[in-house]
């Protein structure tokens, strides 16, 4: 949310948007990829779709599932940890927030042929994790409010909200006709908040490859998805002396008198489902070579949604409440963009080289069905406006230490924003580290941690008039086991 078309595409939706609506945020929230994948190919910087000889293939390459000659268990715990560290109005505040969750596991099945391979594989993975945090505190001395956004905003639901916290009141005219909503808030409030995100996507799969001619595997998966996504937004504005203890917001009723405080709480929760398919082609193309590619097809995502909000005022001798909370329901459809990626690597006896690039064009993420027409229409036109085409880009590394059964791995993430005209301030970066030990037997034990930092900013209403500038942080450990039967 950093370009110019970015602020003129958030500040149009919020001249019309309702207190609940969808918009352009959403849809990539789904259709950005996440990181989290097996130890050992985020021990590599996820550059694995000319490897995928494990069951990671069913997020990188299906076609490597051929590459699996015996029965294969895998199995993965993760833990991913994000930092937020958020300056407001001069003011520093830190924040993280954590999970642990199963990673992955699975089953491939390799099937005995005459020559060549087939296997078929099922299992799950977790693909992203919706983890962040925010947390505000600061004194914005300008002219403007959060209670000023919802008393003046163009929905109705906004403005009744200010109005039954006596935050605002209708004057008449000289024929005592009602007016327009007004406040006598005028800005110059503390202002402070916490925002906390949490959720996953997981993919139940099955999939399969087939050795098509000799060294050429292809293969497919197809994803059964389920989800959730939760957002507590706790919003505070407080009076710190700027209206005095006889000044009434509401002219004709003393309960609004002594205004001290504004409380404002939103919990967005969403119940995920969906399907994908991705087909994916890998050739060895002698003993060190390999080149690999798949396409991931657009994902679609059915969204059930519950919004609720809440809210509250204090005043010197009363307190007004929106009790109970008001709930929004709503269910519809977001599709994903195309995912294709083109891999290499290089390996000998102690060395493996892996290099991905995966194009993803986030203009093509869409609405595509619930809602009413306008505003699904209203929500396309601005990802188009807004996004661009990316290219991410991972490099990663492996050396084997002879005779020990130890593995040493590294990698590089590089995830551009998504948005026109970013800066790289804003683009993800990942760097990885992996451990391998195979025993002499059939069982692989793998570790693996990622480093991950940008920066991101938010506005809590308007248009940089009460703005969250974050330097966030994310990490993630990955801890796995691999048998062969």
């Amino acid at each position: 949310m950093k370009s110019y078309l970015k602020f003129l595409g958030m500040f149009l939706l919020m001249m019309v948007c309702t207190l609940h609506a969808q918009d352009f945020n959403d849809a990539l929230r789904l259709s950005d990829p996440g990181i989290i994948s097996g130890p050992r190919s985020l021990g590599m910087g996820n550059a694995y779709t000319a490897i995928s000889n494990d069951l990671s293939a069913a997020i990188f390459n299906p076609a490597g599932f051929g590459l699996i000659r015996k029965l294969q268990f895998d199995g993965a715990l993760g833990n991913n940890s994000l930092s937020n560290n958020v300056t407001f109005f001069g003011n520093s505040t830190n924040a993280s927030n954590s999970s642990t969750k199963l990673s992955q596991f699975g089953f491939a099945f390799p099937i005995p042929t005459s020559r060549g391979s087939l296997v078929f594989a099922l299992g799950y993975n977790q693909l992203k994790d919706f983890n962040n945090v925010i947390k505000f505190n600061g004194y914005n001395s300008g002219s403007t409010s959060k209670i000023q956004n919802l008393v003046f905003s163009t929905n109705p639901d906004d403005r009744d909200f200010a109005y039954n916290l006596g935050l605002s009141y209708t004057p008449r005219d000289a024929n005592n006709k009602p007016l327009a909503d007004t406040t006598l808030i005028n800005g110059k409030l503390n202002q402070s908040g916490n925002i906390l995100s949490e959720g996953t996507i997981n993919s139940w799969y099955f999939g399969g490859a087939v050795e098509v001619e000799q060294n050429v595997f292809v293969g497919a998966t197809v994803n059964v998805i389920t989800g959730t996504f939760k957002r507590t937004l706790d919003y505070w504005e407080k009076n710190p002396g700027s209206y005095p203890a006889n000044f009434q917001l509401d002219p004709t009723d003393s309960r609004t008198a002594g205004f001290q405080s504004f409380y404002r709480n939103t919990i967005l929760d969403w119940n995920i489902s969906g399907w994908d398919a991705k087909i994916g082609m890998l050739a060895k193309v002698n003993d060190s070579f390999n080149l690999g590619a798949s396409i991931r097809f657009p994902r679609t995502y059915t969204i059930k949604e519950t919004y609720s909000v809440y809210g509250e005022s204090n005043f010197t001798n009363t307190t007004f409440k929106i009790n109970p909370p008001i709930d929004y329901r709503s269910e519809y459809d977001i599709t994903t963009p195309y995912e294709f990626t083109l891999g290499g690597s290089f390996k000998n006896d102690i060395v493996t080289l892996s290099a991905d690039a995966t194009m993803i064009d986030f203009t093509q993420m869409r609405f595509s069905s619930g809602l009413d027409q306008i505003t699904r229409e209203q929500n396309n036109n601005d990802i188009k406006s807004l996004f661009r085409t990316v290219y991410n880009l991972n490099a990663g590394a492996e050396v084997r230490i002879p005779n020990s059964g130890f593995a040493f791995r590294g990698g590089f993430m590089y995830k551009p924003s998504p948005y026109q005209g970013d800066p790289t301030d804003y683009d993800k970066k990942y760097v990885t580290v992996g451990l391998g030990y195979k025993t002499a037997s059939n069982l692989s034990l793998n570790l693996a941690y990622s480093h991950g930092w940008w920066k991101d900013f938010g506005d809590n209403y308007g248009f940089n008039v009460s703005r969250t500038n974050q330097d966030l942080t994310k990490d993630n450990f990955v801890i796995g086991v691999t048998y062969n039967f």
